[in-house]
């Protein structure tokens, strides 16, 4: 391995809201999310090379240019004329699919880390612009911490952070397309104005959120767990084994509960390994603060405040 090389962490997330407020002229979806980055991560380690190459210890994830992590350094030597290479290992240990923003949160650290490994200079603008173009999700996780997402999910705005201490994460072994679960959803056409005042009332409940735990919603889930029963059942074990709130992430499978402290956490998740096809996480809330110093934002962002 080269000399120059170094590793940073890509977090995952789970959505404390997610209303899905109708269908969009675009053929989007209009939402309105609460996104939080929690301890959950998958590590890319990054190191000069003559071509662009990627490697992966998960056999069943891609390495070619159907990965977001080739298409983001792609767009991003387009951008930026950049002529070098780069080798990047993924050590995946977030589920995917999941709900849980695997590929997003790789595709956007891997832009942070070439920056970094190719010495460019850029404004927070730049990389959401570039993140936009590889998924709704991704321009998320160049802030961190707590944020909404309105619009198609995009259009991001940090609030205060969340913290939550003690969560456990549950896969269920059931694997859900979020193309196959927004056509479910059937939502309504929105007209603008009905966009418009939707969205500021959903921004209001976001900020709300803080107040009001128990009102932790995600619309989807209604219809993933028509759809895959086993998502609701893992719910339901968590408030079972003591979660205090519970709540499917994204579009499913993968569901976290939140509890009130650290021994009602290990007794659910050691009540959990029982559940062998399952796969089951002890996490905590990452802050904005410690997720730009993790990523060393620092390193690349001409503006420093964001």
């Amino acid at each position: 391995m080269s000399e120059n090389y170094f590793t940073l962490p890509s977090f995952a997330k789970v959505n404390l809201l997610l209303r899905i407020l109708g269908k969009r002229n675009d053929g989007y979806h209009e939402i309105c999310t609460v996104f939080q980055t929690v301890s959950l991560h998958d590590s890319l380690i990054f190191s000069e090379h003559k071509k662009l190459t990627l490697t992966c210890d998960d056999k069943k994830i891609p390495t070619d240019a159907r990965n977001l992590i080739v298409k983001a350094a792609e767009i991003l030597r387009g951008k930026f004329g950049i002529k070098k290479g780069a080798k990047i290992h993924l050590e995946k240990n977030i589920p995917a699919p999941g709900g849980l923003g695997g590929g997003s949160s790789n595709a956007a650290t891997a832009l942070v880390g070439l920056v970094q490994l190719w010495n460019i200079k850029v404004k927070m603008e730049d990389l959401c612009e570039l993140g936009e173009k590889l998924g709704c999700d991704v321009p998320f996780f160049f802030f961190g911490g707590t944020a909404v997402g309105i619009g198609s999910g995009t259009e991001i705005f940090p609030i205060t952070d969340f913290t939550a201490k003690y969560m456990i994460i549950v896969k269920p072994n059931v694997d859900i397309s979020t193309k196959k679960a927004f056509a479910e959803l059937k939502a309504p056409d929105l007209t603008n104005k009905t966009s418009k005042s939707i969205l500021q009332i959903c921004r209001d409940e976001a900020n709300s959120l803080y107040l009001r735990q128990s009102k932790l919603k995600n619309d989807f889930e209604k219809t993933i767990f028509e759809l895959e029963p086993e998502t609701a059942r893992a719910k339901e074990k968590l408030f079972d084994y003591g979660a205090k709130h519970a709540l499917m992430s994204g579009s499913g499978a993968s569901v976290f509960g939140i509890f009130d402290n650290d021994l009602k956490q290990l007794r659910a998740f050691n009540s959990l390994q029982t559940e062998r096809s399952w796969r089951v996480f002890s996490v905590e809330t990452i802050s904005r603060l410690n997720y730009r110093n993790f990523l060393k934002f620092d390193k690349i962002l001409l503006d420093k405040d964001f």
